[in-house]
């Protein structure tokens, strides 16, 4: 089965999960107890499953939607690497990804 690492904000804890084919990242964290909020559920309705993708592993992604690219506009810490974990499917060429959790989320859905 394909493996994925996840890598704290700080740098200093990376874990490394099975990635099974066809789950989100976001799916991916959730189901191993990696703090990946989430909060609209994969539904492109907020940035708060913000990754860093390993520079490494970027260009293998296929391009964002615009919609992402929306969402992605509202995140915090936001990078040249930066995307929505619910929006990138595990597949065996990405066997081995790398991604790094933001320091922190911007979560828009919350009652004010």
């Amino acid at each position: 089965m394909p493996k994925m690492t996840f890598v704290s904000a700080d740098g200093k804890t990376r874990t490394e999960v099975e990635a099974p084919l066809g789950l989100s990242v976001l799916e991916i964290a959730h189901r191993n107890d990696i703090e990946l909020e989430g909060a609209c559920e994969g539904s492109l309705a907020c940035s708060t499953c913000h990754i860093v993708v390993a520079p490494e592993w970027f260009e293998q992604l296929d391009e964002p939607s615009e919609e992402e690219e929306d969402m992605l506009d509202l995140a915090f810490g936001l990078t040249h690497t930066s995307r929505l974990g619910c929006q990138i499917k595990m597949t065996e060429e990405l066997d081995g990804l790398t991604v790094t959790l933001p320091s922190a989320t911007r979560n828009m859905m919350v009652d004010r």
